[in-house]
C-alpha cells in the first residue's frame, strides 16, 4: 500500500471523525454514502422523520470542499426550479440561460417523493446523462456528481411514489433506523445543550476523491466472487433454479443488470474501507441488501403475509452458495 493510499485513508478516517463531532451513531450510513461517493453511485435514504438523514448529508457536505445544494422538493416545484430556465435580458435584447441548483456536485434533494413525476424524471435524467439542456443548449454536470435523496415512508398522502424504473438509478437504497439506547442519550444531551454548535473541518477535495476513486478501481475481485454476484443476481430472477420455493410466491421481478455493476463497486469500495485490496464474500454480503432491496419487486401475496424484500434477501443470502 503507497504512502498516498495510507494518506487517503487518514483522510476517510477524519471523514467519519469529523461527522461524529455532530452525528451520533448511523456509521453504517455513512458508509454507504462514502461508497455512493467514491464510485459514482446515487443514494436513496428513506426513514421515519428525525432519524439524522438531512443532517447526515449536510454534515457530510461540510467535510468536503465541494459545491453543495439542497433542494426541498415539494408539490409544486417545476423542472425549471431544479435544471434552470432561459431569461429574458432587457439590456441585451437576448434570451440568457440561469443555470439551477443542479449544477452542484452534491444534491441533496429532500424528500423526493413530495413532487410530481416530470421534476422527479428531470432529477434523475440529470442522474444519469450527467448533463442538463436547458432551451437549446447542453451543459455538462461538474465531476464528482452526487445525488442523495430522501423520503419519508410514512405518509403517503399528496406524494408521488418513484416509479421502480426510475428507483432502479439508485445505486443504493439504504433504510435509515432508530438510534439505540445509548446513542439516543447522547443525543438527547446535545440537543439539550442550547449553545451546541460544532464546526465541521473540510477534509477531502475534488482531487481526493477522484484519487481514491483510482485506488478503489484497483482492488481486487476473484472470477469465484465475481460469478457469486451474478448467481445473487439470477436467483431474484429464477428463485426456483435454486430451490428458493417459498421466496419465489412472493418475488414478481428480480433485480436489474445494475445491480450486478453496483454490487460488484460496493464491495471493492468496502474492501478499500478495510485497507484491504481484495474483496471477501463478507464485502458482498453486507451491502447486498442496500444494492438490492429497491430493486427485487415484490408481489400481494408478500404485502398480504407482511413479507418485506429485507426479509426476502437475508433468505437468498443464506441459501445461495458461493462457487455454485
Amino acid at each position: 500500500m503507497t504512502s498516498a493510499d495510507l494518506s487517503y485513508h487518514t483522510k476517510i478516517r477524519q471523514v467519519f471523525d469529523e461527522m461524529g463531532k455532530v452525528v451520533v451513531g448511523q456509521q453504517a450510513l455513512l458508509s454507504r454514502l462514502l461508497i455512493g461517493l467514491f464510485t459514482g453511485g446515487h443514494i436513496l435514504l428513506e426513514g421515519v422523520p428525525g432519524l439524522a438523514k438531512t443532517l447526515t448529508i449536510n454534515t457530510l457536505a461540510k467535510a468536503l470542499q465541494l459545491d453543495f445544494q439542497r433542494i426541498q422538493f415539494t408539490p409544486d416545484l417545476l423542472p425549471a426550479d431544479l435544471i434552470g430556465t432561459m431569461i429574458f435580458n432587457q439590456k441585451s435584447g437576448d434570451f440568457e440561460v440561469k443555470q439551477g441548483p443542479i449544477f452542484a456536485n452534491l444534491i441533496l434533494a429532500d424528500e423526493v417523493n413530495r413532487s410530481p413525476a416530470k421534476v422527479q424524471s428531470a432529477l434523475l435524467e440529470a442522474m444519469q446523462e450527467k448533463q442538463v439542456t436547458i432551451g437549446e443548449e447542453t451543459f455538462v454536470l461538474d465531476k464528482p456528481f452526487l445525488v442523495l435523496a430522501t423520503q419519508n415512508p410514512v405518509e403517503q398522502e399528496g406524494t408521488y411514489p418513484l416509479p421502480e424504473a426510475q428507483v432502479d438509478r439508485f445505486m443504493m437504497k439504504v433504510f435509515v433506523g432508530y438510534l439505540s439506547k445509548d446513542e439516543e442519550l447522547e443525543v438527547m444531551r446535545r440537543m439539550a445543550n442550547l449553545n451546541f454548535d460544532y464546526e465541521v473541518q473540510p477534509v477531502l477535495d475534488k482531487e481526493d476523491i477522484f484519487g481514491i476513486r483510482d485506488e478503489i478501481n484497483k482492488i481486487t475481485i476473484s472470477e469465484t466472487l465475481e460469478r457469486y454476484i451474478i448467481e445473487l443476481v439470477f436467483a431474484t430472477r429464477r428463485p426456483l433454479d435454486y430451490s428458493l420455493r417459498d421466496e419465489a410466491q412472493y418475488i414478481q421481478y428480480g433485480v436489474s443488470p445494475r445491480a450486478s455493476i453496483h454490487l460488484n463497486r460496493a464491495a471493492k469500495a468496502l474492501a478499500y474501507f478495510d485497507q484491504r485490496d481484495y474483496v471477501l464474500p463478507e464485502d458482498i454480503k453486507e451491502v447486498a441488501p442496500d444494492v438490492f432491496n429497491h430493486r427485487i419487486i415484490l408481489n400481494y401475496e408478500a404485502e398480504a403475509d407482511g413479507v418485506t424484500s429485507p426479509q426476502v434477501i437475508d433468505s437468498i443470502l443464506r441459501k445461495v452458495a458461493i462457487g455454485r
